[in-house]
């Protein structure tokens, strides 16, 4: 295998900030892509692709930033077969310690005649003009021939052979429809081995969708045949039915490790971290019976499991949860409890808080412990998710009531503190409650924007659980993503509004 000292090293490619960002609804701005990045250098991903700068401004000056400020893994720049869009790329990646260019250029039949417009000739050389253009640049190129699972197998050897020519390091061999299944790709990546002459002056990779709920059994059949480099996102985000989990994939290879003899330099313990910062900042919820990382992952209800579990955990846990970074076990807190032991509680789940957001995080732990009988692990991170969204805030919602019902016109009243620090009031009517509290705070703020899409679920279970509201507000041509949580569901939706307001202006204001 190519240039591998370890050749059962497998390179953890993360696509998240580039593939996951095209999920509908999760575009991320600079500061948001600059945490998430933070955190997959603390996972210990090999590489980050950190977006696709000649896609617009903010793109470039994101991937600029997370070049300059992350060390610990390479960074990558996405760029189609365009002289502008690798030259673009480079000017992004050029400050990182490891800088890569990963050009792509579709190959199949399908692609090149009704989307590119070329024949195979013009894409074989656009293919070797592009990586060379990049090779001019720097030695760590990356070459993706788009929809490669859809290509006819010679011609795909001859741009592979063509990418390696010109300078290809790694190649990645893109799933892009999700269309494969799991014996047919390892054919594919042996007709690779077998008909490329130059195969072993270069990594093989793979970037598989999800269409068909194969991208992790995708990824990982084709290990034992070569491939050396997945590519993933964290749970699983990216375009229409998402890419491979970087999650299952880990935990996968590291849970049977009777069968896959590769290893990979990810830190687990930041798995759990991870997902939640990507689900909080994007705003896509976790499935509850997601692998790994759901809320149900490790949770066990029926009595036969949790008789087992008791007497011992591996008779129905393949995976410790603290590999993953939970604590393991649920700790009941009530409002008989202290401050040290809701602190303690808080790092066990990996939250470090300073004394301000302790104090407030805490005092909102006894409001919330003084309406339920038992706090769970969800309740806190709803609440502490809470309170740390509201640090940076220019409007805080003070008081929230509200008049409803089914002879009534719906009536809130509204109380705002303003980045004066001066008290604001006002009330409006609405055709439900909810739409009364966001009418009665646009009057008070006078930002014009547009709700565009509304979600709320259970976060916990039983009738005092917390309520957790996600919106999304457009303002011009751009999103904003708010979120709240409160055993009342109309705060909720207030504190959620109040958050995709508090984005709208500090972009605002940034701009």
């Amino acid at each position: 295998m190519a240039k591998s000292k370890d050749s059962n090293k497998v390179t953890i490619f993360d696509t998240t900030l580039r593939d996951g960002e095209q999920s509908s609804g999760a575009a991320l701005n600079i500061d948001e892509k600059l945490d998430i990045a933070r955190q997959l250098e603390k996972l210990k991903v090999d590489v980050i692709e950190a977006g696709f700068p000649i896609a617009s401004p903010g793109d470039l000056e994101a991937v600029r930033r997370v070049s300059q400020e992350i060390r610990g893994c390479s960074i990558c720049a996405l760029a189609h077969a365009n002289p502008k869009a690798v030259d673009t790329a480079w000017d992004a990646v050029k400050n990182a310690r490891k800088p890569r260019i990963h050009v792509f250029l579709s190959s199949s039949e399908i692609h090149m005649s009704h989307q590119l417009k070329k024949s195979r000739e013009q894409v074989l050389k656009l293919t070797g003009d592009m990586v060379a253009r990049a090779k001019g640049y720097l030695d760590d190129v990356e070459f993706s021939p788009m929809d490669a699972t859809r290509t006819e197998p010679g011609f795909l050897y001859k741009v592979i052979e063509t990418a390696i020519d010109a300078g290809a390091t790694t190649v990645n061999i893109p799933d892009t429809v999700g269309y494969t299944i799991p014996q047919e790709f390892c054919a594919l990546i042996d007709g690779i081995f077998a008909n490329v002459s130059n195969i072993k002056k270069a990594v093989i990779s793979v970037h598989c969708h999800n269409d068909l709920g194969l991208a992790v059994a995708n990824s990982l059949a084709v290990l034992d045949h070569g491939v050396r480099q997945i590519e993933c996102t964290v749970n699983g985000i990216g375009e229409r039915a998402g890419n491979a989990s970087l999650e299952e994939i880990v935990m996968a290879l590291r849970t049977r490790k009777d069968l896959f003899k590769y290893t990979t330099r990810i830190d687990t313990t930041q798995i759990y971290k991870a997902s939640r910062l990507v689900s909080d900042i994007t705003g896509m919820y976790v499935q509850p019976n997601k692998a790994i990382v759901g809320a149900n992952a490790f949770r066990h209800e029926s009595g036969i499991h949790q008789d087992g579990i008791l007497k011992e955990r591996t008779t129905y846990e393949i995976m410790d949860p603290k590999d993953v970074g939970l604590a393991g076990s649920v700790l009941t807190l009530g409002k008989l409890s202290g401050r040290h032991a809701f602190k303690v509680r808080l790092e066990e789940l990996g939250y470090t808080l300073n004394d301000e957001e302790l104090k407030r995080a805490f005092t909102a732990f006894k409001e919330l412990a003084d309406k339920k009988k038992e706090i769970t692990d969800r309740d806190l991170e709803a609440l502490v998710a809470e309170e740390l969204r509201t640090v940076s805030e220019m409007y805080h919602l003070e008081q929230v009531q509200v008049s409803c019902g089914d002879h009534g016109v719906p009536t809130a009243s509204v109380k705002l503190v303003g980045p004066d620090g001066t008290t604001i009031a006002d009330a409006a009517l609405g055709t439900g409650p909810v739409d009364a509290v966001y009418k009665a705070i646009n009057r008070l703020v006078g930002v014009p924007n547009e709700l565009i899409e509304f979600s709320v679920k259970s976060v916990t279970e039983g009738i005092d659980a917390i309520g957790e509201v996600t919106i999304r507000i457009q303002s011009g041509n751009k999103t904003y993503t708010g979120r709240g949580a409160s055993t009342d569901i109309i705060v909720a939706s207030a504190k959620a509004y109040m958050n995709a307001l508090n984005r709208l202006l500090a972009a605002m204001e940034k701009a």
